[in-house]
């Protein structure tokens, strides 16, 4: 498939690699001829330096055959542009925009993105999704990773092991003897810097990330064998109010009312706004490193601090600062993906990656097929995905003996009508079921071949 990606930024450098990686054909185009060069030596794809928005530049990007344009560059304006091009002058069939400023989003204009009017197939919101990812955290506290799957009957969450996780040097096959009806299943172990798929003989470590898949009636008791049993936040505070830390507030104000809500914005103007805008949120203006204002705030009392800043530094620092005043947990936006390896000796509980976000939700409009949905995990882990098996595919209606996954991937969980199954070797895949499951990155191209997701465009 010919794949057309504007903006070599992180979003769109990580969904080049992953569509290179299944040996489609992608061009990537940047206005940076530096950043073009060191995409052409380092990724098996074209790259083109030009304006994203230019017909002559979208023409050498090969416009004329492609199947799909995705829209990934920092400014909105080319983003709605370029697809507007593709689809006048070339007639792309798939177009995708990544879309961040609120105004292009309220529901007043929602006409503005049909075909006759801005013909984008899909919009990718950043900020929307970043404050989603972080309140399915907020609903259950204690977890890294909450995501649904099979309409929310499913969850695949992450958590760390502390010392007082009570599973700890177990082995896995031991799990099913302690909690005989407990429908979970540990799909994936991020170790220090090692990552793997664990196999029934593997323990889990302290200090080990964990995922793992479990039915969404039993969340709360499979959090407590992990040793989460968190209360959730009465007071939380945000650091930084701009895209994120505005919409944020807004949806805990709407659905989460007994939280008492402080908000700490730098920018003058910006805390007036906000101060006008929410209705049940302290806003308070200042840098949130203060000694002063972080008094102010009552980090001391605080069950929760979320640092979402525009600047991986400060959100680092607030949170540490904030842990050491005495709020009980913290919660930290990250985009470099160098500072990963940092986070567990620095004590921050979870951190939210908004590059691994984003390109979750663009992999979800382009794996076509029969892939409900699928997520990126963890800092190129892997992807969890949600696959319906038809009556055709070579793995219906064998067992997962007989089907020896590949090393590396692992069936979390089937869903046969209104029934979660937790897989065993002797369970049949049958036509009709829904099977999530998780492979990781270097595995990935043989899981969707057994299970006949390829890649696939409108």
């Amino acid at each position: 498939m010919r794949v057309i990606v504007c903006g070599a930024g992180q979003v769109g450098v990580n969904i080049a690699r992953y569509l290179a990686a299944e040996h489609n054909d992608v061009t990537v185009v940047d206005q940076s001829s530096e950043l073009i060069e060191q995409l052409a030596e380092t990724l098996d794809i074209r790259a083109v330096a030009g304006h994203a928005s230019s017909p002559d530049v979208l023409a050498r990007a090969g416009a004329e055959d492609a199947d799909m344009l995705i829209a990934v560059t920092l400014v909105d304006e080319i983003n709605m542009i370029a697809c507007q091009v593709a689809h006048s002058l070339f007639n792309i069939p798939t177009k995708i925009a990544r879309i961040r400023r609120p105004s292009y989003l309220d529901g007043h204009w929602a006409d503005m993105f049909a075909r006759e009017g801005m013909p984008i197939d899909t919009i990718i919101s950043p900020e929307r999704e970043v404050a989603s990812a972080i309140m399915r955290r907020l609903s259950r506290p204690g977890a890294t990773e909450m995501l649904p799957f099979a309409d929310g009957r499913v969850r695949l969450i992450g958590v760390r092991l502390e010392d007082t996780c009570p599973i700890v040097n177990t082995p896995l096959r031991q799990l099913t003897a302690l909690f005989p009806d407990l429908n979970i299943n540990v799909v994936g172990i991020v170790r220090a810097e090692r990552n793997f798929v664990p196999k029934a003989r593997d323990q889990m470590l302290v200090g080990d990330e964990v995922y793992f898949v479990v039915d969404n009636a039993h969340v709360a008791r499979a959090m407590a064998a992990f040793g989460h049993e968190e209360k959730e936040a009465d007071r939380a505070v945000i650091i930084g109010g701009g895209n994120i830390g505005h919409r944020l507030a807004s949806l805990i104000e709407a659905e989460l009312p007994h939280v008492r809500l402080r908000l700490i914005e730098r920018d003058r103007a910006k805390a007036a706004e906000l101060t006008d805008t929410l209705r049940r949120t302290t806003v308070l203006q200042g840098d949130a490193l203060s000694e002063e204002l972080m008094e102010e705030a009552n980090f001391e009392n605080a069950d929760l601090t979320i640092a979402l800043t525009d600047d991986d530094e400060t959100n680092i620092l607030a949170s540490l600062l904030a842990k050491r005043a005495g709020s009980s947990r913290t919660v930290a936006l990250i985009n470099k993906s160098a500072y990963s390896a940092l986070i567990s000796p620095l004590d921050i509980d979870v951190v939210i990656n908004p590059r691994a976000i984003t390109v979750s939700q663009i992999l979800q409009h382009v794996r076509r097929g029969r892939v409900l949905a699928a997520f990126s995990i963890g800092d190129d882990f892997g992807e969890a995905l949600e696959v319906e098996i038809l009556e055709t595919s070579v793995v219906a209606d064998k067992d997962l003996k007989v089907l020896k996954m590949p090393a590396g991937s692992i069936v979390g969980a089937v869903l046969r009508g209104d029934d979660v199954i937790i897989p065993r070797g002797s369970t049949l895949i049958r036509a009709g079921d829904r099977v999530v499951l998780f492979s990781m990155a270097g595995v990935l191209k043989r899981v969707e071949q057994m299970f006949a997701v390829r890649l696939e465009f409108f």
